[in-house]
């Protein structure tokens, strides 16, 4: 498989603070990828890493075939262009209209004229299931459901081939993150994107990860499919796999997963 990220011999320190220790991964292209950890243990600074936000102290971290740290600003932003970011709650610009936030990456470029970035921005809200009677809504007037949806459409707006989530679910009712998740889904399916995607919720977890990355105490302690995940005896996995949270959220597919009933898992050790 083709490899759309790749993490090498990763090391990140903030003071005196070792936040990752060795970390080595890849994503592959057409999968989403799941990173996983507690607090503190630095799965969204490794989302930081990937976005050319943080810069490791030792290792590297390559994205779209090329390495992100020591390029110039001019090459780093067209490689920014062949990717979108959902961020925490949307990041929406509070001044501009929904129509005006999913327009400026578009405008950006400088090379559309405004008739195109009409046509497209329409085309975008329209994927995310915004009407356009909401485009010149600004953001206060917006329900968090229909924010984190601006926000994707923003994040698409470009045609990215890699996409990158963090906690997209996070905020919202459990219907609306159901119908978040299935839109997340047939987008990935019908733009073949590659998703890197930080979350807490194991409900979209579950429903969306092709693979998982879990960390803790800044190293990657599992790599693997929510079946090979959910067979590691670690203590921070027994704990947020298995524990009531989990089980809830597994039951669905503990049969599937070839375990077998969730009342045969090992207790957990702890709160997750």
């Amino acid at each position: 498989m083709e490899s759309v990220v790749e993490v090498k011999g990763l090391f990140t320190r903030f003071g005196s603070t070792m936040v990752h220790q060795g970390i080595d991964l890849s994503v592959e292209r057409g999968e989403i990828l799941s990173l996983v950890g507690g607090s503190g243990s630095g799965k969204t600074t490794l989302l930081r890493q990937m976005l050319g936000l943080e810069t490791p102290c030792r290792g590297e971290v390559r994205v779209l075939g090329e390495n992100l740290h020591g390029r110039n600003p001019a090459v780093l932003q067209r490689l920014r262009n062949r990717w979108g970011v959902l961020f925490q709650e949307g990041a929406l610009f509070s001044a501009l209209t929904v129509f005006d936030n999913v327009a400026l990456p578009l405008r950006e470029l400088r090379t559309l004229d405004e008739d195109i970035i009409r046509d497209l921005v329409l085309m975008k809200l329209e994927m995310v299931g915004i009407g356009a009677r909401h485009a010149r809504k600004v953001p206060a007037k917006l329900s968090g459901g229909m924010v984190k949806r601006v926000a994707l459409a923003r994040a698409l707006a470009l045609e990215p081939e890699l996409l990158f989530l963090d906690e997209p679910t996070a905020g919202l009712d459990p219907d609306r993150s159901e119908s978040f998740v299935k839109l997340i889904e047939e987008l990935r399916r019908e733009l073949s994107l590659t998703v890197v995607m930080v979350t807490h919720d194991l409900d979209t977890l579950v429903a969306l990860s092709s693979r998982i990355a879990v960390l803790f105490d800044g190293k990657l302690v599992v790599l693997g499919t929510l079946r090979e995940v959910v067979r590691s005896r670690h203590p921070f996995i027994v704990n947020f796999f298995l524990g009531e949270r989990g089980r809830r959220a597994l039951e669905t597919v503990w049969n599937t997963l070839g375990i077998g009933d969730t009342s045969a898992a090992p207790a957990p050790t702890g709160s997750a």
